[in-house]
């Protein structure tokens, strides 16, 4: 279990991270890919991913010998640049004492030795592993989580604003509970105790790592918490390689015309003209699609228009613009 015990500064410094961060999203994708979580649903995308990834990715394996990554790596921005600069400025006796404690007395690398004293190649090596690791993984699909990180980020902001904070953290983790203080999420492995003493809390959801929380605590820092959002991405097939068959036996025909129909804006009465089905038909076609992330609706006054999203038009067979 895992137990973030929060004080009253805390609770007011807890925040939703405005923008996915590409380099978080990376290496949950990687730990999914490595630890061969998410069950059968991310298969094939573990195996593509592990064939797909360049020789230039592979220093990043060597900074995750036991499965927890040294602290520096946890940054927030909101390019792969900027993120990289912000780890490069991390303390020289931070990287130090992270890269001693996830290695232990195991046998390093000799760039990671490189690191540890600051050299410069080796930190090129660092940058170019994840520049290279991030083209692969993230890149094709990054418009996508942009689109699912901000239905997140309405989500959590909308049960934050009508029921408190309490219902919007137990919200993120189905089971977890808030009890005198303490965010309690049964099941989180492995088993911690973390103490935010006033730093705070950012919440940045995942859509690669379906497994559990991941909490990353350095010290002087807001804690980071990357939680797995909904259902997550089973990530994209290369290209539209399901058929129109297999993608009608799965959603059925009707609907499927519905997905790709909503690649345009729809109010219900024109998606049930173009469907010649009844309104509320349509109504319903268009729920199950929202409920399952592949359709939005807006409302205006009395006026309801669906829109495919970003995922919903990776599942009808067309890369997002």
């Amino acid at each position: 279990m895992l137990r973030v015990h929060f004080t009253a500064e805390d609770f007011a410094r807890t925040r939703f991270a405005a923008r996915p961060a590409p380099l978080q999203e990376l290496h949950a994708a990687l730990t999914t890919a490595v630890t061969r979580s998410g069950g059968p649903l991310f298969a094939p995308w573990r195996g593509r991913v592990l064939r797909s990834l360049p020789a230039a990715s592979s220093p990043l394996a060597d900074l995750v010998p036991a499965g927890r990554p040294p602290s520096f790596l946890d940054v927030l921005d909101d390019t792969v640049a900027e993120g990289f600069e912000r780890i490069r400025a991390t303390s020289p006796v931070l990287v130090r004492s992270e890269l001693e404690r996830v290695h232990g007395a195991a046998p390093a690398p000799r760039w990671i030795h490189d690191l540890r004293g600051g050299d410069e190649t080796a930190w090129h090596t660092l940058r170019r592993a994840q520049q290279a690791a991030y083209e692969t993984v993230l890149a094709p699909v990054w418009s996508v989580v942009q689109d699912l990180h901000r239905e997140e980020f309405t989500r959590y902001a909308l049960t934050a604003a009508g029921h408190g904070v309490a219902a919007a953290l137990t919200g993120l983790a189905p089971g977890s509970r808030l009890h005198e203080g303490v965010w309690e999420w049964p099941g989180a492995a492995p088993a911690r105790d973390v103490r935010l003493d006033g730093r705070g809390l950012v919440l940045l959801p995942t859509f690669h790592h379906p497994a559990g929380p991941l909490l990353h605590d350095a010290p002087d820092r807001p804690a980071v918490l990357t939680y797995p959002a909904g259902p997550g991405l089973p990530p994209a097939a290369e290209g539209p390689a399901v058929s129109a068959e297999a993608l009608a036996a799965v959603l059925g025909r009707t609907r499927l015309d519905a997905l790709r129909l909503l690649a345009e804006p729809h109010t219900t009465t024109s998606l049930a003209r173009a469907l010649r089905v009844s309104n509320a038909t349509a109504s319903s076609h268009a729920a199950a699609l929202r409920a399952a992330g592949m359709a939005a609706t807006t409302r205006t006054g009395r006026s309801v228009t669906h829109r495919r999203t970003a995922l919903g038009t990776l599942v009808a067979g067309a890369w997002p613009p």
